[in-house]
């Protein structure tokens, strides 16, 4: 099969995407992808061969529905034979043109889309986008997510089959680095434990300034920050606050595997997002798996889906609240055991939190999406 898939962004760090193409290209599919051509992106390298389209709006309601219409003619034009749709913002042209043209259309919610913190507070955009999903997701009668809570949330809200893929890492080698030593590429000295925060998008809620502030308390630890948006931003202004005494470190976001460097030579990975919005509360990010992964222990914040992970394996702390006392006696707990410890819990916890574990199940949601009943076989 020809299998179109549609993302919002540009692909570059996508790499849930990414590792969806290689299940399906891998059982022998042809992989089409659509997403943006941004300012800065890097040529796309695979799996698939990638169409993106360079729209005069970035955000706004301008853009999602100049995103609609690129998406829509290209679904005309493209010969394809299954539409895989990334997230609502992706979803109405795969649904119409899916249905049109007769062809099976399967969509992976990568988060409770509704309810995120964009919407929150926005109750008119959040009609526009419930009402989209109420037009297509009963349509399709079975969808992908990424964790339990947000599945359980989409079958009590549709009644229909809901599957989860959890966005974990595939198994790899742990990079072998000297104690902290990629660290010191960036300027960052190695004279203390490390706590890393990571996040492509460090936005309001998500617990950095918190990790900041923290340290008047954590005396003895440095912070890294890796990656981009507005409370990275306005930490790196902080950096020469007297409070931290140097001990505040900020780098933009980096490619994957340097990353991954990065996290294998820490002391502790923090996972502070805020469950100020269903999203939020349900979510299970990403670095939660990577620093999982790498054998880092994590300080997290109680969010429903985190903390089973993180008390179930034993990999960390959960802090009781976002806040500079309770990160800082997490932290302390952390740093109080050897870190063999932890890097034992979390090796014995990657043989079951791994990309692999899941993966069946996007074959198994393609074949479902094959009995739509506008599909023509």
């Amino acid at each position: 099969m020809r299998i179109a898939v549609l993302v919002s962004n540009d692909l570059s760090f996508d790499q849930r995407v990414k590792k969806t193409c290689t299940v399906l290209e891998e059982s022998g599919h042809e992989i089409l992808l659509a997403g943006r051509d941004l300012e800065g992106s890097v040529p796309y390298e695979g799996p698939g061969i990638a169409t993106r389209f360079k729209l005069k709006h970035t955000r706004g309601v301008r853009f999602y529905w100049e995103l609609q219409r690129a998406m829509i003619k290209w679904l005309k034009e493209v010969d394809v034979d299954a539409v895989w749709a990334n997230d609502l913002d992706t979803l109405y042209p795969a649904v119409k043109v899916g249905m049109k043209k007769g062809l099976p259309v399967v969509y992976d919610s990568h988060e409770f889309f509704t309810e995120a913190a964009g919407l929150t507070n926005a109750p008119l955009k959040r009609l526009v986008w419930l009402t989209l999903e109420r037009m297509t997701v009963p349509k399709l009668g079975q969808l992908i997510t990424v964790n339990n809570s947000i599945a359980q949330s989409y079958k009590d809200r549709y009644g229909i089959r809901v599957d989860v893929v959890r966005n974990m890492p595939l198994l790899s080698e742990i990079p072998e680095v000297e104690h902290r030593a990629p660290f010191e590429k960036y300027g960052v000295p190695t004279d203390l434990p490390i706590m890393l925060l990571q996040g492509a998008f460090m936005d309001r809620d998500r617990g950095t300034q918190d990790a900041v502030d923290a340290l008047e308390e954590i005396t003895d630890a440095r912070l890294v920050l890796v990656g981009a948006g507005i409370e990275w931003e306005e930490s790196v202004q902080r950096v020469d606050d007297p409070r931290w005494k140097g001990r505040l470190h900020c780098i933009p976001r980096l490619p994957f595997d340097e990353l991954k460097r990065l996290t294998a030579s820490a002391d502790v990975g923090l996972s502070l997002d805020k469950p100020l919005h269903t999203n939020y509360q349900l979510s299970l990010p990403n670095k939660l798996f990577d620093f999982i992964h790498v054998g880092l222990p994590i300080v997290a914040s109680p969010m429903v889906e985190v903390k089973k992970v993180v008390e179930e394996y034993g990999v960390g702390v959960v802090a009781s609240e976002v806040s500079t006392p309770a990160i800082a006696k997490a932290v302390k707990e952390v740093l109080s055991k050897p870190k063999s410890h932890w890097r034992d819990n979390c090796l014995h916890a990657r043989k079951y939190l791994h990309w692999g574990a899941d993966a069946h199940i996007i074959l198994e949601q393609l074949e479902g999406a094959m009995k739509q009943p506008w599909v023509r076989t």
